[in-house]
């Protein structure tokens, strides 16, 4: 295929990057089955400090970074004054121009800019991940250059109100397609914006499941079993981690007499010191460990001698909260039983009492005593990891969810057409063959609906 053919475009706020690394995944499997995405980043990560890179070094290439801060604004002066740019983001500059830095002013400088490189490269859908800077920049495009665009919703860029000159609402609205990774999120935002419900659809975040399976498959389970037995976690240690009650919940098996655990939790954040102090408080200093951030080779050395997961997910004050924790597929992926609450889409993963157990958020008591009930049964804990391999492989693996994406995108013309990409994936040619018909029948109404208005029978 030739270089400069693209079948859509990305917008990501910071792309490649560490902290979304599945971005990444995402956008390697579509190009690995075919897709080629004309990809914008509007920060340029090549200038941020990221200690570790799981990409290849060769994806910096093929990512058109936006220049930044004030060359963007002058690079956009440049292009209207060569008259390249619509009438309708001149107007629109010059009506915010008593608007000053705001964030909503930036979105459609990166607008005017990512539009015409679209324009030059033939490309008339675009996609983006979060509602958040990236969908309002797509959102603007729409506006100015009637490209489609299509975004993944997340978490707390869904739950979480925010002030944006472009709300949720717009952008649910104008969107062509809104993919959101769990059926909890589908039927939240189908509930919250009935209008658009026909429009949002699920397509699970996607996991290179390969590493993780290795070391369930390299894992010595009377090794694991024998003598302390590790119940690991991992994340970002805040408050929708609840990474509290996980450390109450482990005082309160010490205290019913459960021995020979320890409970290894790797990640830094704000509340490091504080979660600290309750380990102190409950005097399990012995059995509970904040072992720092780690590599994720490091993670999954931990994950190798795991005997049980732990993730007590909890709702923030302001209505945060996590909706598909990427660590859980990951341990189970590598046949690690789970232990989480019934929050948002986690039980869509963790099948209470077939891959692990689920019990509601801030129910202390009730975590220990399915971390226990764990624990106290090595056969059955193996079967619930075996069975979470099997759940993962079937709905979690990068190539499942990616060709999920690309079908959404083509059964809804979002995606220029290519017979290469149906001769690899056959299933396409139904997709395609969708969307000629509806393209025929919205033609066939308009032709319709032009003779009745000039008169004819």
């Amino acid at each position: 295929m030739n270089d400069s053919f693209h079948h859509l475009a990305y917008v990501f706020e910071r792309f490649p990057s560490f902290t979304q690394t599945f971005c990444v995944r995402e956008i390697l499997e579509l190009e690995r089955q075919g897709l080629s995405p004309l990809i914008f980043s509007i920060r340029d990560t090549r200038l941020e400090d990221e200690s570790q890179k799981h990409f290849p070094p060769d994806l910096y290439e093929r990512v058109h970074f936006l220049p930044q801060g004030d060359d963007l604004v002058e690079e956009v002066k440049r292009l209207k004054s060569e008259e390249r740019l619509p009438p309708s983001v001149v107007l629109t500059l010059r009506h915010w121009s008593d608007k000053g830095d705001r964030a909503d002013k930036r979105r459609v400088h990166e607008a005017a800019y990512i539009g015409l490189k679209m324009q030059e490269a033939g490309v008339k859908h675009v996609h983006s991940h979060f509602a958040g800077i990236g969908a309002r920049t797509c959102w603007w495009l729409k506006f100015f250059y009637d490209i489609t665009y299509s975004f993944t919703g997340h978490a707390n860029d869904l739950f979480i109100k925010s002030d944006f000159e472009v709300t949720l609402a717009k952008l649910m609205s104008d969107a062509a397609l809104v993919v959101t990774v769990s059926d909890y999120t589908v039927r939240n935002l189908q509930g919250r914006f009935p209008e658009s419900a026909g429009k949002v659809k699920r397509v699970y975040n996607g996991l290179n499941l390969e590493p993780f399976r290795e070391a369930g498959q390299r894992r010595e389970v009377d090794t694991a079993w024998s003598g302390e037995r590790l119940i690991f976690s991992v994340g970002r240690l805040i408050e929708k981690k609840g990474f509290d009650d996980l450390i109450e919940a482990c005082a309160l098996m010490k205290k019913n007499g459960v021995r020979d655990f320890r409970c290894v939790i790797v990640g830094d954040g704000p509340m490091e010191d504080e979660l600290q102090k309750l380990i102190q408080t409950n005097g399990v200093e012995d059995c509970v460990e904040l072992a720092g951030p780690k590599s994720q080779d490091e993670i999954i050395a931990y994950l190798e001698r795991a005997v049980l997961f732990a993730l007590a997910c909890v709702t923030e004050k302001d209505g945060g909260k996590d909706n598909l924790p990427t660590v859980i597929m990951e341990a189970m992926g590598a046949r690690v039983p789970c232990v989480s609450t019934i929050l948002a889409g986690v039980p869509e993963m963790v099948i209470d009492g077939e891959t692990g157990r689920l019990v509601e958020e801030r129910q202390v008591e009730d975590f220990a005593k399915a971390m226990e009930d764990v624990l106290s049964d090595k056969d059955r804990a193996i079967e619930m990891g075996i069975a979470g391999e099997d759940r993962a492989v079937e709905i979690f693996a990068k190539e499942v969810t990616a060709k999920q994406l690309r079908r959404l995108q083509v059964s809804r013309g979002l995606v220029r057409f290519d017979a290469g990409l149906a001769v690899s994936d056959p299933g396409l040619w139904t997709c395609y063959a969708r969307q000629w018909v509806k393209r025929f029948f919205r033609l066939f109404r308009w032709q319709k609906k032009d003779r009745i208005g000039c008169g004819e029978p």
